[in-house]
């Protein structure tokens, strides 16, 4: 019988791509790792160059599942190699597994765990040329249309059948768990227009990883089956809340959450302070890196949940580092609030742990803990903080990691910085030097 084995990767911007061996055996696991598959690297972002483009994938045994939708299909995330059988450095997958590797060698487990936010409408339509340009998005929930909708800013937890993508969103937990990723909570988001969350249960960071590839795959799949579109845009819709991936982090070492102290006020050990710390010191370069679009930035700005000052508080979420109430010492943890669905989840996660951790390295202590609402404070009051903000627009923010990347490289080679940073500045021409319909708006009639 004829079968299908899917062998999925990630580029070095985190576009998750395929191919498909044709195959007369069912794969199974070991055995599935000896298959090897030739691709061009060349056509994909930061792989390889056409003058010496082959690389080879290896199938993960332990990520070979069957697909959720067809019985002839068999998935597994892959490991890029060139022909000599050497692992490639700019495979994220890659720089995570070094990552997780790395942290355990001296002495830390990092557990994380994500809750990644994304809408799903009924249809886009984009149409891009020199003359004509237009974007419209369909919604049941939409306010703007016939009928009731939810309101801007006020769909957080509404149930069902105000929410109209529980059952999707279940069918979409579901597939990830026949696929070995277990999910552990669920809601309708803030923004109308059917914006939702689906959050992973805990993971390593190469794990996590691979969940956050796996549900965004799989979430697109489900609704282009029921006719739908599954957006993981940071900022889809101006005037309504945007999607953000907020990351949960804590260090482990033999069965022992290291970030709990049940002696500190808010549960915090010291080392989970210093982590704060070398997050808000680097957190203007990491930017680059987990909030890496030009859309992300529109999603970083005052009045929608998302973070723009580099501070911490507890159980605070105008902040960029959100202490979360808990009633479990194995719960404390850390949220990082600035990422979004668009950053490669495998160097996100990895320069989150690398920038804590250079924290802890170097006793960086945090400013003061906030707990008011710093959206609501003055520019004298940021000052007298001495707090800093994230940047303005991902060119910035790439200006910070040439200058701040030091701590990235016990894992991220100065070549994969290069090329990352590279890469980026070229979105940022095809995509922030065409006028768009807003300016036409603006200028074209009054200037």
């Amino acid at each position: 019988m004829t079968v299908y084995l899917q062998l999925h990767y990630t580029d070095l911007l985190g576009v998750l791509r395929s191919i498909t061996q044709v195959t007369r055996s069912i794969p199974h696991n070991p055995g599935v790792e000896s298959i090897e598959v030739f691709i061009d690297g060349s056509s994909v972002y930061g792989l390889g160059e056409i003058e010496n483009s082959d690389l080879k994938l290896k199938p993960i045994g332990e990520t070979l599942t069957k697909s959720p939708w067809d019985q002839k299909v068999y998935l597994a995330l892959s490991r890029i190699y060139y022909p000599d059988g050497k692992r490639h450095p700019f495979d994220p997958r890659f720089v995570a597994e070094r990552t997780n590797e790395y942290m355990e060698s001296i002495g830390y487990k990092p557990v994380m765990g994500v809750e990644v936010e994304f809408f799903l409408f009924n249809d886009v339509r984009v149409h891009i040329d020199p003359i004509k340009q237009y974007l419209e998005i369909d919604s049941s929930e939409t306010a703007h249309g016939f009928g009731l909708g939810l309101p801007a800013k006020k769909a957080y937890h509404v149930p069902e059948p105000l929410d109209t993508l529980g059952w999707i969103r279940r069918e979409i937990i579901e597939a990830l768990e026949i696929q070995g990723y277990i999910s552990n909570k669920t809601h309708h988001e803030v923004a109308s227009n059917g914006q939702v969350e689906i959050s992973s249960g805990a993971y390593p960071p190469t794990k996590l990883g691979d969940y956050i590839q796996i549900l965004k795959k799989t979430a697109k799949t489900i609704a282009n089956k029921h006719g739908l579109k599954a957006v993981f845009l940071p900022k889809p819709i101006p005037g309504d809340n945007g999607s953000g991936m907020h990351v949960h982090v804590s260090l482990w070492d033999n069965g022992r959450n290291l970030f709990y102290d049940p002696n500190n006020k808010f549960g915090l050990s010291q080392l989970a302070r210093y982590f704060i710390g070398g997050l808000i010191e680097h957190g203007q370069s990491l930017s680059a890196i987990v909030s890496p679009t030009t859309n992300s930035y529109k999603r970083l700005v005052p009045g929608y949940e998302a973070p723009i000052y580099l501070t911490w508080g507890p159980k605070n979420r105008s902040v960029a580092i959100r202490v979360p109430a808990v009633n479990n010492p194995a719960h404390v943890r850390i949220e990082y609030r600035p990422p979004d669905p668009t950053a490669n989840p495998y160097l996100a996660l990895s320069a989150i742990i690398l920038a804590g951790l250079d924290g802890v390295k170097k006793k960086i202590e945090p400013p003061p803990p906030v707990r008011e609402n710093v959206y609501k404070w003055s520019k004298d009051k940021l000052r007298e903080y001495g707090i800093k903000q994230l940047p303005r627009n991902l060119s910035e923010a790439l200006d910070y990691l040439e200058i701040d990347n030091e701590y990235l490289k016990p894992i991220f080679s100065k070549q994969l910085i290069e090329k990352y940073i590279e890469l980026k500045r070229k979105e940022i021409i095809q995509v922030e030097y065409n006028p768009t319909p807003m300016e036409y708006y603006y200028y074209a009639t009054l200037w």
